[in-house]
C-alpha cells in the first residue's frame, strides 16, 4: 500500500524528488529514488509531522461523515432549540395547539405532533370544543390542553418536552392553568408564539424573547404553528360544511336520517348536493327521493 501510494502521489503532484522519507522501506523500488527511514534528527520530525497530519485528516473526514448523517443533524438542531428556549432536556417530542372558529361558530381545536423535528401525522388530533360557548379562545385553549394531557397521563403515555401555543399571553396563560392542574409544570416547557412580531412568550414573563429569524428554532416553531393552523382550519371547514348540509337537509320533507347520511358521505358541501344532477341523486337515493331533493333545491334558486 505504501509503495502504491508513493507512485500515485508522485504522478498526482508531478514530483521528481530524489529522496522520500518513509516509516519503513516499501516493497516497490523506483529508479533514481532514495528511501530514508530516519531514526533521529529533523527527518524523523518531518515523518512524525506527516503522520500527525494524516491522523488529523482522517478524523476530520470521519467528523464530516457523521455530521451529514440525518440523525446527527437532527440532534444538533434539537440541541439549538433546547439552548434557545433554555430547556432542561432535548425536545424530541413537541406538540402545538391552535383554535379555529368563525364568529364563534363550530369552535374546534387542533394539535399537531413533531417527533425528532419531523411531523408525526398519525399522532395529530382534532378537538370539538365541549365546555365553551361562543368565541372564547382562552377558555377553549384551557379545555383542549387539559383534555389532551389528562388523557395521556391516564393512559401513562409520555408527555411532550415542549408544547407550543399559537397565541400570545392570554392563550398561554390559559394553557398553563391546565398544565398546573395536571401537575405537569416541571415536566413540560410551555411557550406561546404571537403572530404579528413572532414573539416567544414564557408563562409569567411579561417581556417576550425574539429568536433570530433565520434560526432553526424559530423556523421549527413557525412550521408547527402553520401546520396546526392548516390542520385546524381543514377540520373546521369540513365540520361547518357538514353542519350546513345537515341543517338544510333537515328542512326537506321526505328525507330521513338514512338518506341524509348517504348524501353526507358522498357530497361534502351543500353546493355539491344542490348542483347534483337528478341522475346522480337517483343512483344514491332512488328516483322518488331524488325527485324530492331536486325540486327542493330548484325552488331555492
Amino acid at each position: 500500500m505504501l509503495g502504491s501510494a508513493i507512485t500515485e502521489l508522485r504522478e498526482r503532484f508531478s514530483s521528481d524528488s530524489p529522496e522520500i522519507i518513509v516509516p519503513f522501506k516499501p516493497d516497490i523500488e523506483l529508479d533514481k529514488i532514495k528511501y530514508t527511514v530516519p531514526k533521529i534528527g529533523e527527518k524523523l520530525k518531518l515523518l512524525e509531522l506527516a503522520e500527525r497530519n494524516a491522523i488529523y485528516y482522517k478524523l476530520e473526514q470521519k467528523k464530516k461523515l457523521l455530521e451529514h448523517k440525518p440523525e446527527a443533524r437532527t440532534g444538533k438542531n434539537l440541541e439549538k432549540v433546547k439552548n434557545d428556549l433554555h430547556m432542561p432536556v432535548l425536545p424530541v417530542h413537541i406538540e402545538c395547539f391552535d383554535n379555529s372558529n368563525i364568529m364563534g361558530s363550530n369552535p374546534v381545536a387542533a394539535c399537531v405532533v413533531f417527533r425528532n423535528g419531523r411531523p408525526s401525522k398519525k399522532d395529530y388530533r382534532h378537538f370539538n370544543i365541549k365546555t365553551v360557548s361562543g368565541p372564547d379562545d382562552f377558555s377553549s385553549m384551557e379545555e383542549v390542553v387539559y383534555r389532551r394531557y389528562k388523557r395521556m397521563t391516564e393512559e401513562e403515555k409520555p408527555v411532550p418536552q415542549l408544547v407550543i401555543i399559537d397565541g400570545g399571553k392570554g392563550q398561554l396563560s390559559s394553557a398553563m392553568k391546565s398544565i398546573e392542574k395536571l401537575g405537569l409544570r416541571d415536566k413540560i416547557t410551555l411557550i406561546g408564539i404571537a403572530k404579528k412580531l413572532e414573539e416567544i412568550y414564557f408563562p409569567g414573563d411579561s417581556v417576550p424573547i425574539y429568536l433570530d429569524k433565520n434560526s432553526y428554532s424559530l423556523k421549527l416553531i413557525q412550521q408547527m404553528r402553520n401546520e396546526a393552523h392548516r390542520f385546524g382550519i381543514k377540520f373546521h371547514r369540513g365540520k361547518r360544511s357538514s353542519d350546513m348540509t345537515s341543517s338544510e337537509l333537515d328542512k326537506i320533507n321526505g328525507i330521513g336520517p338514512g338518506t341524509k347520511e348517504i348524501l353526507l358521505k358522498n357530497f361534502d358541501s351543500p353546493e355539491k348536493i344542490r348542483n347534483a344532477t337528478p341522475g346522480d341523486l337517483e343512483k344514491l337515493v332512488g328516483k322518488s327521493k331524488a325527485s324530492i331533493l331536486y325540486k327542493f333545491f330548484r325552488n331555492q334558486l
